[in-house]
């Protein structure tokens, strides 16, 4: 490309000097063979100027009283009535421009110069334009290399900008350089950068959510299972209970595939609802009560009954596993689920009788990859990210012990009309 936007320069300047040079160089001869007439035929009037004045004085005209008078590269004839011809000078070889006066006694005085005085004078004017069309050829080379660098460049960086794209590299470079066209593609392009960035980061987010977030619905799946193994030849209703409970794991797990789908292509879509507050508590009681029973401590639940919240049970669901998981794990003793009612909202406080949370993380153990021992750090943030999209939140009130709260707008009942 650089090589063709200084070749393409060079022509421009190539025609536009020869045809401005050819133009020049012929107004130039007609001016100088113009002025070289002129002057003949200037010196020729002065000369039968000079003749008159002679003869009106009564001096004889003659070549020897006329050699002072003609320049030594000029041939001049002078014709006097009854007289032979004067020719003073060399005759010149050749094409000769002339030029001639007549005296009022009727003398003749013609001078001739050789044509070469005018080629000796075109030749001097050709060489002056043959330089200065180097020198604005020169000059040119060296305008056309440069623009031809500051166009070339950007495109060449645009090129490595779209390559770097291609490579799966989507940082913007916000690099602009001039001229409106290249900084047009230049915001396509770090309009596109971001976009792909986007969609990259939320499909590592999509991949990090459904990994943590079917972990806890697999990990009760599993304990209902080893509890269906264990009383399988014991006792038939257990089984049966537990394979029913089991089934609605598995449910609720394909609510949560569902629901990570859907935010995966739309963040802000929602499904929240009217629900039972307390079925969804109880059904994690229940779920996580085997487990807890295993380590040797106990769930339990207590507070308002009778609460209905505004919000998606799968996710609400998923948020309070994933706190009772982070007490199984992190925590010690009973853990506890508390209802209660704030304002319009219904809160459900989970506690343990465990260490708590470090005062150095404080409320950041909610931020992605922020892990106090040796977990993901990815649980609290999804979890606060289902708590939002639903329209409530999830928050640390205490450090020691450690009670996380989930806020869920309260749906109001409309009492019944009475007739």
């Amino acid at each position: 490309m650089r090589r063709r936007l200084i070749n393409s320069t060079l022509a421009v300047v190539l025609v536009v000097v020869a045809v401005f040079g050819s133009s020049l160089v012929i107004v130039e001869t007609q001016a100088i063979e113009k002025s070289v007439h002129e002057t003949t035929q200037s010196e020729a009037a002065r000369l039968v100027a000079v003749v008159e004045a002679r003869i009106a004085a009564g001096e004889q005209v003659t070549g020897r009283t006329m050699r002072s008078a003609v320049p030594a590269d000029r041939y001049v004839s002078i014709e006097l009535p009854g007289q032979p011809p004067i020719a003073l000078g060399e005759r010149p070889q050749g094409g000769t421009i002339e030029g001639r006066a007549k005296g009022g006694n009727g003398e003749v005085v013609t001078v001739r110069q050789p044509r070469s005085a005018v080629s000796d004078e075109v030749g001097r004017i050709l060489m002056l334009i043959i330089a200065v069309a180097l020198l604005t050829v020169f000059a040119a080379a060296l305008l056309a290399v440069r623009q031809a660098r500051r166009v070339a460049a950007p495109l060449t960086d645009l090129a490595e900008t779209a390559e770097r794209l291609g490579s799966g590299d989507p940082r913007p470079r916000h690099r602009r350089y001039g001229v409106p066209e290249l900084d047009r593609v230049a915001d396509v392009l770090d309009s596109s950068a971001e976009r792909i960035a986007r969609m990259l980061t939320a499909e590592r987010r999509l991949a990090a959510d459904a990994s943590h977030q079917l972990r806890t619905p697999l990990t009760a799946l599993s304990m209902r299972l080893e509890e269906i193994v264990a009383t399988a030849d014991s006792d038939p209703d257990s089984v049966r209970e537990e394979a029913a409970i089991a089934l609605a794991q598995v449910e609720r797990l394909t609510d949560v595939v569902e629901r990570l789908l859907t935010n995966s292509r739309d963040p802000r879509s929602t499904s929240a609802v009217g629900f039972d507050l307390d079925e969804v508590v109880l059904q994690q009681v229940e779920e996580w009560r085997p487990a807890y029973r295993g380590a040797g401590r106990a769930v339990v639940h207590s507070g308002k009954a009778g609460l209905r919240a505004v919000g998606t049970p799968g996710a609400v669901a998923t948020v309070l596993a994933t706190l009772v998981e982070n007490s199984l794990v992190h925590g010690d003793g009973t853990v506890a689920l508390r209802t209660r009612v704030a304002g319009n909202q219904v809160v459900v406080e989970v506690t343990d009788e465990g260490p708590g949370v470090d005062p150095e993380l404080g409320s950041r153990v909610f931020e992605r990859t922020v892990s106090g021992r040796n977990s993901t750090g990815l649980g609290l943030a999804v979890a606060r990210d289902l708590a939002e999209a639903d329209g409530g939140r999830l928050e640390l009130l205490q450090q020691y012990p450690p009670v996380f709260a989930l806020f869920l707008s309260r749906e109001v009942v409309a009492a019944p009309a009475t007739g």
